[in-house]
């Protein structure tokens, strides 16, 4: 149905230009509000009304009777309808509807996507500090940015995953403090432990179980290794800078195991240090103050952020020396432009929004050829977590939040994904973990996921029965393929490729599981309509073959999500 669809455009651009030269590029479709009115819609005859002074509706009649005499439209169209001021609703033939399970079962595993196109993009994120285990926040953000990622695939870009972190400062030497009183014998709550809350230095120290943890394995003189990093403590508790390090190795350690839980990998971790021990902060600053866009006030360093749209200059260097945090950012963003990296998109809570509009302007300031809007970032709000009925404050290993590796736990990888992808991340979301493991239509994931392992069943039935494969349905007759639910279920299919594309355009996978939805509701409502194994071996074959090409679907786009499709539930 994609190369009818393109087939059918080809026909309407060229009338369309016979009509006026250089409307060709107006051949469009789009879906009817109504399904009932058709296939079909085309506003072609309204817009092109005013600038030809002709009335809509006759302009629409005259568009009629020339796509009904195109070999395309002859071929594809059952009808065109004329509709209100002159709305063009085309109804295609059961034939043209039937082309899409041939091109999904041709395409298999590559069905939807697109070619390469030669293109680079880095997308970064979960990029959390080790200083502790994932959060569900950062679950929904590895969620995002791995399916976001898996989406720019489709579309043939090459991507690069990179997880960003501080590996010195402040919240790195909290944490070596906070492991340095544990390893002492220590514990919260202890006179020397600090508790003041106007403390701004004692309202970091981390309290959770997994820091008795981590100085546990200090004094064993155990070795730990994360991806990045593999170091051995020596047991020395005043030995500050072997704590510091074998703690920042052992929570990257943690957050591996977080991230193979949840099946994610990245290409690259960046660590900020290396921006301070390269002098590429250094030399961002300068650039910076050579190109005349910093002044000196009150014994700080500022940029002029507002010459870029900003709501107020920023400072770079604060009077003891140091530099705010956007400043490594800056230079971070202009070693990703280096590296070759045109596309980058950031994917951040939303407690990020004020940075946006720094970065963005300290690379404008830093003129190294950076467009403006560089580079794009999709933020995400937190995550609340409800069982049983009652909100989710605290898991058993970060002591004060659910961690990422407690909701996998509790419900499973495949739930965790398809739930936290399942609204827009600007939108708030509840994750109730009774809802991830109910076995029912109320659970989207289950529903989702059943709907394939039914079609596998039914495969699997025909084929024990001497049928054969999925494979050797290709070249079906697939006239049989006539009934309402089995043309709902067709047009449902073809929606695949385009929804993909707008998902990626628009960084957007939350889009992917309302398809899958539907895509899923649309099989179940065949499935109860039509019985597929029936005697007639035709008609079998080709609810066989429209059954396939759904499942197949059902799988493309739950890999781009990073769910499994089961073949057994």
């Amino acid at each position: 149905m994609l190369s009818v669809k393109q087939e059918l455009l080809a026909a309407l651009a060229g009338e369309l230009e016979k009509l006026s030269p250089g409307s060709a590029g107006r051949a469009a479709f789009e879906s009817p509000k109504v399904a009932a009115h058709g296939d079909f819609a085309c506003t072609a005859a309204m817009q092109l009304a005013k600038p030809l002074k002709l009335n809509p509706r006759a302009l629409g009649e005259q568009l009629k009777a020339a796509l009904e005499a195109t070999p395309a439209f002859a071929r594809w169209v059952d009808a065109i309808e004329i509709a209100g001021p002159g709305f063009l609703n085309i109804r295609l033939k059961a034939a043209a509807k039937q082309e899409i399970v041939r091109e999904v079962l041709a395409a298999g595993d590559r069905f939807g996507e697109q070619p390469g196109n030669g293109r680079r993009v880095l997308v970064e994120f979960v990029s959390a500090n080790p200083t502790g285990p994932l959060h569900v926040g950062h679950g929904r953000q590895a969620a995002l940015g791995d399916a976001i990622c898996n989406l720019f695939a489709t579309q043939g870009w090459s991507v690069h995953r990179e997880f960003y972190y501080n590996d010195a400062g402040v919240q790195i030497d909290t944490l070596t403090k906070s492991t340095q009183l544990r390893a002492k014998g220590f514990k919260p709550g202890d006179a020397c432990w600090p508790t003041d809350p106007e403390n701004p230095a004692s309202k970091a120290f981390y309290n959770g179980d997994y820091i008795q943890d981590i100085a546990n394995d200090f004094l064993a003189k155990k070795t730990v290794k994360a991806d990045d990093r593999e170091f051995t403590a020596n047991g020395d508790v005043e030995d500050y800078d072997n704590i510091r390090q074998f703690a920042v190795a052992y929570l990257r350690n943690e957050q591996d195991k977080d991230l193979q839980a949840f099946n994610l990998h990245f290409d690259e971790y960046y660590l900020e240090s290396s921006l301070y021990t390269s002098g590429r902060v250094e030399a961002t600053v300068k650039r910076l103050i050579e190109k005349g866009h910093t002044y000196e006030q009150d014994g700080a360093l500022w940029l002029k952020s507002t010459d870029y749209g900003d709501d107020k200059d920023r400072v770079m260097r604060k009077k003891d020396g140091t530099y705010t945090y956007f400043v490594p950012d800056v230079a971070y963003h202009i070693a990703k432009w280096e590296r070759g990296f045109a596309k980058v998109v950031n994917i951040q809570g939303t407690d990020h929004h004020g940075t946006i509009a720094r970065v963005r302007a300290g690379l404008q300031a830093a003129d190294v050829g950076i467009p403006q809007g560089y580079p794009d970032y999709v933020l995400h709000t937190m995550v609340r977590v409800v069982k049983g009925g009652k909100e989710v404050k605290i898991g058993k290993r970060a002591g004060s939040y659910v961690t990422l590796r407690d909701l996998i736990e509790w419900t499973s990888k495949d739930a965790v994904r398809f739930f936290l992808l399942s609204r827009k991340p600007d939108t708030e979301y509840t994750f109730d973990v009774d809802l991830a493991v109910a076995q029912n239509n109320d659970n989207p994931v289950y529903y989702v996921q059943y709907a394939h392992a039914r079609i596998q069943s039914v495969l699997r039935a025909w084929a024990e029965a001497g049928g054969g494969d999925a494979a050797s349905l290709k070249d079906v007759d697939l006239s049989a393929l006539e009934g309402p639910q089995a043309q709902a279920l067709m047009l449902q299919l073809a929606k695949y490729p385009e929804m993909l594309t707008a998902a990626a355009e628009g960084e957007a996978p939350h889009d992917v599981t309302f398809y899958l939805r539907d895509l899923a509701a649309s099989y179940h409502s065949y499935y109860d309509a039509e019985r597929i194994l029936v005697d007639d071996e035709a008609v079998k074959r080709a609810r066989l073959a429209l059954v396939a090409a759904t499942a197949q679907v059902l799988h493309n786009g739950l890999k781009v999500l990073g769910v499994d499709a089961p073949v057994r539930m």
